[in-house]
């Protein structure tokens, strides 16, 4: 009789498993679980019915009570882990302790998450050692938090390197956002530059920078070290339509165009032209005016119309310059907090650059906002020739000086029209193909044209204090570093390590 109840508890234990296994591989047969688990349910009732006696006995010792007990204990505590995950991964929560609320999403990047309605795959190319490798992680995660269209791949390009060829990467750190048919480019982890990215290639148009050629102007053509090929290559990986334009053969400038960019003219601009380039920005146009010392442009008298005037001479610095290199090849690290350069962490190289003054008399609609300044050791050389460079009270100009600037009117436009803005730079060399590549001029290039472009001015995301602030030397600092550890450190090692040696000597 023992035996054959122990016979039915098997039977109705496999009767039970067998109906979760045909559950998981054919849920739609509901009528064969059905069978199975009521089968099992009978068969497992009279197997306890028939074991009653030997199960109460079972009970009543001291051991069972304790081992039950325990039992109980675990499986309420499974129980609990179970529920906490559940209503976990449907109501997931994140909560931001540090130092500088890092990983909180600005509302502007919720609504544009919330607002995607198609699928945005992210390829970051990075090291997964780097710095910026962590940046990057910690905000996708959180963007991923708000919206199921975000698809995020990491690559290592040193272990992958046919991926980065095929996307063409030459800088890593580098994150390539994809929707659709428009791709776009990331060279800071940043919230900023993310947030707009998505807000491009979410996009279905794309926004229009035309370059101003006939002057001499540096050439989106041309391959050589003067010219701006590399430039246009990061506008076009950027997800902007870029293109040319003669002024001489048009009426006007055309409406369409986002950014109108007149980059380093060696010729004189003509009267007409210039009242071509003021009509285009009274009527809401946007311009970006790199000027170059020692010209023959003539762009006096337009700048003048903004209340903006381009100084004579050549900026130099005895401070924020490039180590060991020339006093004209200005390091810059000084920024105005504005949304041109607010997530720059790196200096911007400005060879050969003339400052900028701006007039309130005469640029009374205007607001000017200096984007960059050399140092309190520098000043505007108005003679590099015949002479060792050195200040002059009588001719030169004392630092520090503005060499960018961007200017918006005060007034607000009337309702339906675009809002006018100008970027003037003092230099047009740090775009070109010899020095774009440098990290904080690639920054500054497609930060002011997006800018200017409206692109980041969609999101205006105020920047977080980093709780890790990198030191950049001067070359004054990098000296006095090189004195301390190759000189003075040795020294003093050396030193000790005799004292002690005498000291033991005389033991």
């Amino acid at each position: 009789m023992n035996r054959f109840a122990s016979s039915i508890g098997i039977i109705g234990a496999g009767l039970a498993v067998a109906g979760f296994v045909a559950y998981s591989l054919a849920p739609e047969k509901l009528w064969l679980v059905t069978l199975s688990e009521g089968l099992a349910l009978v068969f497992l009732v009279a197997f306890f019915v028939g074991h009653f006696e030997t199960l109460k006995a079972f009970s009543a010792r001291r051991s069972t009570r304790l081992g039950l007990n325990s039992l109980l204990m675990v499986l309420l505590f499974v129980a609990i882990l179970v529920i906490v995950n559940f209503l976990a991964a449907r109501h997931s929560q994140r909560w931001d302790f540090s130092e500088t609320q890092h990983f909180t999403l600005a509302p502007q990047t919720h609504r544009m998450l919330k607002s995607l309605t198609r699928e945005v795959k992210v390829t970051v190319f990075s090291q997964d050692r780097s710095q910026a490798y962590m940046t990057y992680k910690d905000l996708l995660d959180s963007y991923r938090q708000e919206s199921d269209q975000l698809k995020v791949e990491f690559v290592d390009p040193e272990r992958r390197p046919a991926v980065a060829r095929q996307y063409g990467i030459t800088r890593t750190d580098t994150a390539v956002i994809e929707s659709g048919p428009h791709t776009t480019r990331v060279t800071a982890a940043s919230e900023a530059e993310l947030t707009g990215a998505l807000i491009r290639v979410s996009k279905d148009s794309k926004k229009k920078i035309v370059f101003v050629d006939g002057h001499g102007e540096r050439s989106i053509a041309d391959q050589e070290r003067t010219g701006l090929s590399v430039a246009k290559e990061a506008l076009v990986k950027q997800g902007y339509d870029v293109g040319t334009l003669t002024l001489l053969q048009a009426s006007s400038v055309p409406e369409d165009i986002s950014v109108l960019v007149l980059a380093g003219p060696k010729r004189p601009v003509t009267k007409e032209e210039k009242d071509r380039i003021a009509q285009y920005v009274a009527s809401g146009g946007r311009l970006l005016i790199l000027l170059d010392p020692e010209t023959q442009a003539d762009l006096d008298d337009l700048l003048r119309r903004w209340g903006v005037e381009a100084g004579k001479g050549i900026l130099v610095d005895l401070q924020d310059r490039l180590a060991q290199g020339d006093l004209t090849a200005l390091m810059v690290r000084t920024f105005t907090e504005h949304e041109i350069t607010q997530d720059f962490n790196f200096a911007v190289l400005f060879p050969l650059s003339r400052f900028l003054a701006f007039h309130d008399e005469i640029g009374q609609e205007w607001d000017f906002v200096p984007l960059a300044r050399t140092s309190a050791r520098s000043w505007a050389e108005t003679d590099m020739k015949g002479r060792v460079v050195g200040f002059n009270e009588k001719e030169d100009v004392q630092g520090p000086l503005p060499l960018a600037a961007a200017l918006t009117p005060k007034k607000a436009p009337v309702e339906g029209r675009k809002r006018a803005a100008i970027v003037v730079v003092g230099n047009s060399s740090f775009a070109s193909n010899a020095y774009v590549n440098f990290p904080g001029n690639t920054d500054f290039l497609l930060h002011a044209l997006g800018w200017l472009a409206e692109e980041r001015e969609l999101i205006s995301i105020t920047p977080k204090e980093p709780a890790f602030r990198p030191f950049i030397p001067n070359p004054t600092q990098e000296r006095l570093l090189l004195y301390v550890q190759v000189l003075l450190l040795p020294a003093l090692t050396f030193l000790w390590g005799m004292a002690t040696w005498r000291r033991r000597r005389r033991l």
